[in-house]
C-alpha cells in the first residue's frame, strides 16, 4: 500500500512546529517526476524559520482551472512521552490502527493526496485541470509565515485557483461523514479599563476598575449577537483571561485587563463587532483601551462543483452522506479563500487529533485516497473559463 508506506514515512519524521522535518524534500522526490515544478517559499526568523512548497503541474490546455491540495506537515508537540505507547515519531501499529504524532493531524492526508495525484495522472496523463500542492510547515504555529505568506506571493503574481481541499481532519465518527465548506471568523481583543489604586478599606478613594468593568462584561457576554444562518452556528463571545490585582489582598488594582474572543458568522464584519464592542464601553463610561487582533476572516464554499464532487466522491467510496459544517476552529482555509473562491476541509476523523497516542484507523488511508482520486476524476475535464 503506497499510501501507507508514505504516511509512515511522513510520520517518522520529527517535524514539530515550525520544522518540517524534511517532509516536504520526500513530497519534491514524488511530485517532480511527474511533471511538478517545485518551489521553496521560506519565511520568517532564522530561529523560526518556516518552510512553506509550491508545486505545481499546468494543464497544456489553455484556461484549465487548477485545483490546489493544502495541508501541514508541522505537527504539535508531542506531550510527555512517557505517556505514550510507543515512540511518537516512530509509526506502530496496533488493533488495526496507524499510531504516530501527526498520523490524524495532518500525514495520512498528505500521503493520501499524493497518491491519488499520481495515480489520477498515470490514467489521465494530459489532464483537462492544473493541479497544485500548497505544503506549509506553520500551521500549528503562529501562522505568520506559512500559508499566508505563500497566498500573498500567488497574489502578486496574478496566480488563479479555482478550487481547493485542505486535508484537515474533517470527519467526526467516520469516514466521510463531514466536509467543512467554510470556517467562522475569529476577533480576539485585549480589553483595559482603568481605575484608580488605593486602599481597599478606603473604598471612597480608589475605582476599581474590576467592579467597573463588570456591568459592561455582562452585557457583552449575555448578547444574542446573531442567530447564525443556514451555514454557520450564532457569532459566540467569550471571555478567556482577567488579569487584575497587585497580589496584595487589601490593594485595589488601577486596571484590569480581560482577553476575549469573538468565533462570528458572515453575519458581522470585524468592524461591525469592534463598533458595537465600542458603543457598550463607551455606553458604561469605562476609561479603556481595546487591542484587536483579526486572525481569521469567515470563509464559505456554498454547494457548487467542489463540494458536488467531493460529496460524490465519498458517496461512492463509502455509501456515507457527508454532513456539511462550519464549525471549530480556524484553519489556513481561511487565507486560502483570499485567492480561491471554491474551499473545502476534508479529511481522517479528528477524534484524536493532538492527544497522546494520536492515530488514524488503517482501514480508512486507501479510501481517503480514493476520495481525492475521485474528486480530481470528477473535476477533470470541469470549464470554469470558457
Amino acid at each position: 500500500m503506497k499510501t501507507l508506506y508514505l504516511t509512515e514515512q511522513l510520520i517518522s519524521r520529527r517535524s514539530v512546529t515550525p520544522e518540517d522535518g524534511g517532509c516536504q524534500d520526500v513530497l519534491r522526490e514524488r511530485l517532480a517526476p511527474l511533471g511538478f515544478a517545485c518551489e521553496t517559499i521560506a519565511s520568517g526568523p532564522a530561529d523560526f524559520r518556516v518552510t512553506n512548497l509550491w508545486a505545481k503541474r499546468p494543464s497544456s490546455r489553455r484556461d484549465a482551472p487548477t485545483l490546489v491540495f493544502a495541508g501541514h506537515t508541522d505537527v504539535v508537540p508531542t506531550g510527555p512521552l512517557e505517556q505514550w505507547a510507543s515512540d511518537p515519531f516512530v509509526p506502530a501499529h496496533r488493533d488495526g490502527k496507524l499510531y504516530g504524532r501527526g498520523a490524524a493531524d495532518m500525514k495520512t492526508s498528505i500521503a493520501a493526496f499524493t497518491v491519488a495525484v499520481e495515480e489520477f495522472l498515470a490514467a489521465h496523463p494530459d489532464p483537462a485541470l492544473s493541479i497544485a500542492l500548497l505544503v506549509t510547515s506553520d500551521e500549528e504555529g503562529p501562522s505568520i509565515d506559512g500559508t499566508a505568506v505563500v497566498c500573498r506571493v500567488l497574489q502578486d503574481r496574478g496566480e488563479q485557483l479555482d478550487w481547493c481541499i485542505v486535508g484537515e481532519p474533517s470527519s467526526v465518527t467516520r469516514l466521510g461523514d463531514m466536509v467543512k465548506n467554510g470556517r467562522r471568523g475569529s476577533l480576539s481583543g485585549k480589553l483595559t479599563v482603568r481605575g484608580v489604586q488605593g486602599h481597599i478599606a478606603y473604598p471612597q478613594l480608589v475605582k476599581n476598575p474590576i467592579h467597573l468593568a463588570l456591568p459592561a462584561l455582562n452585557e457583552l457576554a449575555a448578547r444574542e449577537w446573531d442567530r447564525g444562518n443556514a451555514y454557520f452556528p450564532p457569532t459566540s463571545f467569550q471571555i478567556s483571561n482577567i488579569h487584575g490585582g497587585t497580589g496584595a489582598t487589601n490593594v485595589v488594582p488601577g486596571t484590569v485587563v480581560i482577553d476575549f474572543n469573538f468565533r462570528f458568522s458572515t453575519e458581522w464584519t470585524p468592524e461591525g463587532l469592534q463598533a458595537a464592542v465600542a458603543e457598550v464601553l463607551q455606553r458604561h463610561g469605562l476609561d479603556h483601551a481595546v487591542e484587536w487582533n483579526l486572525s481569521g476572516l469567515p470563509f464559505l464554499t456554498t454547494p457548487g462543483d467542489l463540494v458536488d464532487a467531493v460529496r460524490q466522491a465519498i458517496r461512492a467510496e463509502t455509501g456515507v452522506e457527508a454532513e456539511l459544517s462550519t464549525t471549530g476552529g480556524t484553519s489556513d482555509g481561511r487565507f486560502i479563500s483570499r485567492i480561491c473562491p471554491q474551499v473545502v476541509e476534508f479529511g481522517p476523523v479528528n477524534a484524536t487529533i493532538h492527544k497522546i497516542d494520536e492515530h488514524v484507523l488503517v482501514g480508512d488511508i486507501e479510501p481517503l485516497k480514493n476520495i481525492y482520486r475521485r474528486t480530481l476524476e470528477a473535476l477533470n475535464g470541469v470549464s470554469l473559463r470558457a
